[in-house]
């Protein structure tokens, strides 16, 4: 069959394909960001056979167990991943450069490999590099094999002769494929060699996970079809000035994407933080005023932290709104309540709102504690050291029944609160449990009066 050249241009941002240069991209609206690629095509057929066809099979006849999963022996690897690695399946672990993403894929594999044999490509550094950083890390499985190399067609040979039952690629963004001529990193090279690795797993079932690299606004390197392509995509995130990471899966189809999980960055690895609360609270200061403390949920776990607010006057023209581990639109929305319904005056004030470990809170429940951080500081008061706050906070200034209230009453409780306001439509069929003094509020006004009085 006649093979010819074609050229087209591919976005490296969203990958679009374009056949000819443009210098914005019609679909994501990036700018300079098409390059000219190539690709084979075979006239007369199809260029590759199609693999045999699968054969149907009732829904019902479908057999599935729970002890199909796999422990890797990390437990807070396990909890994100939904209790286990499953057979067959394409995990996609990304990160900021350093945050841990191939300690941590390399302490799994070491433990996954007390199943069967693992092998680990790393396509980025050598085998003696990667080998020092598994003596510091005291890895010494001996069924873990590694590879240095780059050609996806040779760690495929490797992996026919191996038959591994567990395979690490160290990164997506670094492998190629000879079918393309794109430089490795490409928008065509992630997404074919993604494809091919997903094909790989499944047919062969033998769990897979991928590092990905990410952009300078945190999201994974390379099309969005990478994220569409595998089952599970999971997030490494961290401050670079603390020593604690949370691992969060923005997708899982084998389980929540509710969980998290909590490392801490030792000399000898990733360390599980089996109690993320005490560890948030170990330097909480006492007495002072703009801290409050809310338990937040992520996933069944709650989570007790520290919320640092700092209001103080200023000269500038437009005051300033810094906020670090929550949402900065949300900030803003509540700033409005506290001046329109409890009549605090923060137009002319800067505002830093802060919370403490570099954790990063989403939900809604902690709008009251916002709100009490952000009054405690401007009225200099502190909240009382043995009080917890949590609730959603509307426009009206009323406070909103949350989710699963007896398990951030019973952890505050565990770690020795003694009172706790939440809304009071959270009250129902709620326990106090033992020293415990649960007071329900319906608006941020009757909180702060509370707080305060």
């Amino acid at each position: 069959m006649a093979q010819q050249t074609k050229t087209f241009y591919s976005c490296q941002q969203c990958g679009l394909q374009s056949p000819k240069w443009l210098g914005k991209c019609p679909d994501c609206g990036q700018w300079n960001s098409l390059v000219e690629e190539t690709r084979v095509v075979t006239k007369g057929g199809a260029a590759r056979a199609l693999p045999p066809a699968g054969k149907p099979q009732l829904l019902s006849e479908v057999k599935i167990s729970e002890e199909d999963r796999i422990c890797c022996g990390i437990l807070e690897l396990d909890r994100v991943l939904g209790g286990g690695v499953v057979p067959g399946s394409l995990t996609l672990i990304g990160g900021d450069p350093g945050i841990g993403k191939s300690t941590l894929l390399l302490q799994a594999i070491d433990r996954l490999a007390a199943n069967g044999k693992a092998l680990y490509v790393t396509a980025e550094e050598s085998t003696r590099q990667v080998k020092l950083r598994g003596d510091r890390l005291g890895v010494a499985s001996p069924n873990l094999y590694l590879l240095a190399e780059t050609s996806l067609e040779a760690v495929f040979e490797r992996v026919r002769e191996l038959r591994p039952s567990f395979l690490v690629i160290d990164s997506i963004q670094t492998i190629h494929t000879a079918a393309l001529e794109s430089a490795p990193g490409s928008v065509s090279q992630v997404r074919e060699c993604a494809a091919r690795l997903m094909q790989q797993a499944k047919g062969e079932g033998v769990p897979t996970f991928i590092v990905g690299h990410v952009t300078k606004d945190g999201a994974i390197a390379g099309p969005r079809m990478l994220e569409h392509l595998v089952d599970t995509v999971l997030y490494f995130e961290g401050d670079p000035g603390h020593p604690y990471r949370i691992l969060r899966a923005v997708k899982n189809r084998f389980g929540s994407t509710n969980e998290i999980g909590v490392f801490s960055m030792v000399e000898a690895g990733l360390q599980e933080v089996a109690n993320p609360s005490e560890l948030f609270l170990a330097e909480r200061p006492v007495g002072v005023a703009g801290s409050a403390v809310v338990p937040s949920l992520e996933g069944s776990r709650p989570i007790l932290v520290e919320l640092q607010a700092l209001v103080s006057g200023s000269s500038l023209g437009n005051p300033r709104r810094t906020t670090m581990g929550i949402d900065h639109n949300r900030v803003s929305l509540l700033v409005a309540v506290l001046e329109k319904k409890i009549g605090l005056s923060l137009m002319a004030q800067d505002i830093f709102l802060n919370v403490a470990g570099g954790v990063r809170l989403v939900e809604p429940a902690i709008d009251l504690g916002v709100m009490a951080a952000l009054a405690s500081s401007h009225r200099n008061r502190p909240i009382p050291e043995r009080t917890i706050l949590f609730g959603e906070v509307g426009l009206a200034g009323e406070v909103r029944a949350v989710s699963r209230p007896e398990l951030r009453v019973k952890e505050a409780a565990r770690l020795g609160f003694d009172r706790c306001l939440l809304p009071a439509g959270n009250l129902k069929n709620l326990e106090s449990p033992p020293g415990m003094r649960l007071c329900g509020v319906r608006s941020a006004e009757e909180a702060l009066d509370q707080l305060f009085e």
